[in-house]
């Protein structure tokens, strides 16, 4: 069984998969976003391609713990990835794992360009990574 978390964003859709043991998350990529539909029949290609069971999404939750605007167009997405895809869906908070991952990024010295492509799938990656520690 894997399991695949997202981080849900207007533009860009940070993509990871656990590995076959649910033990560890690996970043897949990062899709940048064009029509809806062919969002989720992408993101539906894959969940086929990697065999996933469960979905971990990211809930960008305000510092104080109340939901905003952009919590709205997640659930908003996952509801029609669920018209397209019947899967378990599991949303965690994601505060600052977007920001844990830019810090990290630049003590690495990776150049804004870079980090530009690849902070969403890290960032997807630390959010199914807490899930699957909670597992244990």
């Amino acid at each position: 069984m894997r399991v695949m978390g997202l981080d849900v964003g207007d533009r860009r859709i940070g993509i990871a998969v656990s590995d076959p043991l649910m033990i560890t998350a690996q970043s897949l990529e990062t899709l940048n976003r064009t029509k809806l539909e062919k969002d989720i029949a992408y993101i539906c290609e894959l969940l086929e391609k990697f065999e996933i069971e469960e979905l971990v999404v990211g809930l960008p939750k305000n510092m104080n713990g109340t939901l905003g605007p952009q919590v709205e167009k997640v659930k908003e997405f996952v509801e029609d990835l669920l018209k397209a895809k019947e899967i378990k869906i599991i949303y965690i908070d994601e505060r600052l794992s977007t920001v844990s991952v830019e810090r990290t990024l630049i003590s690495a010295d990776v150049s804004r360009k870079k980090r530009k492509t690849v902070v969403d799938k890290l960032a997807a990656a630390v959010i199914l990574q807490s899930y699957l520690d909670r597992l244990k």
